[in-house]
């Protein structure tokens, strides 16, 4: 966010902490982009402060935390101290989490190709009304596509992007027998690792579609480790993963640091991953 709208969030965070009677004296920044998620102490509770525009993102995100806390799948969970809701406040929706304590251990591709089963069976447990993940490709193919959205995008690649979205898309999802609910976008940045096991957190990217295409989001070498899973399935939804990245990073609007960095690294990684499907 840009300074002033950082500003305005860390006063939502506080004031919404605040009214539960928390104490919320200090505040760090733990991630900041068109979101971001503050440890407010000495509560010691994890806000996540969206805009008011993703109001309801931030309510699906908190609906599948509530979900999938009943059925012990390994996420994180929402503040006990507060209902589990969507707090409106100074154009923000701010919602409370319980704040995990990272262990410094990296986690290693068995542990979490485990904890993704584990979270793929409680996935399973719970009815949901959630996207598919060729709906977040649409949504992709349509900033591709307008070049007011990513005006920066070269002709060449937008057409590169767009093929590589569209067919790789219509390929993964023609089998839709292996569909299932999803975490979405499980990278290793979203699997915590704490004294209490691997937990998920940014849940608002749950979506249906192959467990494939989670897998693709993690170490390589965890696909080895997934009983069931379809090599050559992980490889081409990777390819597609790091197109939608590529996509999302040409946009006009986004605030990913050192974007010009990871424009040109997305290209290079869809080009790699196409390589080897």
């Amino acid at each position: 966010m840009q300074p002033e709208g950082l500003r305005r969030a860390v006063e939502a965070a506080r004031a919404v902490v605040s009214e539960l009677g928390l104490p919320a004296d200090d505040v760090d920044v733990v991630h900041d982009s068109d979101r971001v998620v503050l440890r407010l102490l000495p509560a010691d509770v994890l806000a996540r402060v969206a805009p008011g525009g993703q109001s309801a993102e931030s309510a699906f995100e908190v609906e599948v935390a509530r979900r999938l806390t009943g059925v012990d799948a390994p996420v994180a969970e929402l503040d006990p101290r507060s209902d589990p809701r969507v707090h409106a406040r100074d154009g923000f929706a701010v919602s409370l989490w319980t704040y995990y304590e990272p262990l410094g251990a990296e986690i290693a591709p068995a542990d979490y190709a485990d904890a993704l089963q584990l979270h793929h069976a409680a996935l399973r447990r719970i009815d949901l009304d959630a996207p598919h993940f060729t709906d977040r490709v649409a949504v992709a193919l349509a900033g591709v596509d307008d070049r007011e959205r990513s005006p920066e995008l070269s002709d060449a690649d937008r057409a590169f992007l767009h093929d590589t979205l569209r067919g790789l898309s219509a390929g993964i999802s023609a089998d839709g027998a292996r569909d299932q609910l999803l975490h979405g976008e499980p990278h290793p940045g979203n699997l915590l690792n704490t004294r209490r096991g691997p937990l998920f957190v940014d849940l608002a990217t749950c979506c249906r579609g192959p467990v494939e295409f989670d897998l693709a989001h993690g170490p390589e070498e965890a696909a080895e480790h997934y009983a069931g899973a379809d090599p050559e399935l992980v490889h081409r939804c990777r390819a597609l993963n790091w197109a939608l990245f590529s996509a999302w990073r040409w946009r006009r609007d986004d605030q990913m640091p050192d974007r010009d960095h990871w424009r040109a690294e997305g290209l290079h990684r869809v080009r790699a991953a196409l390589g080897r499907t």
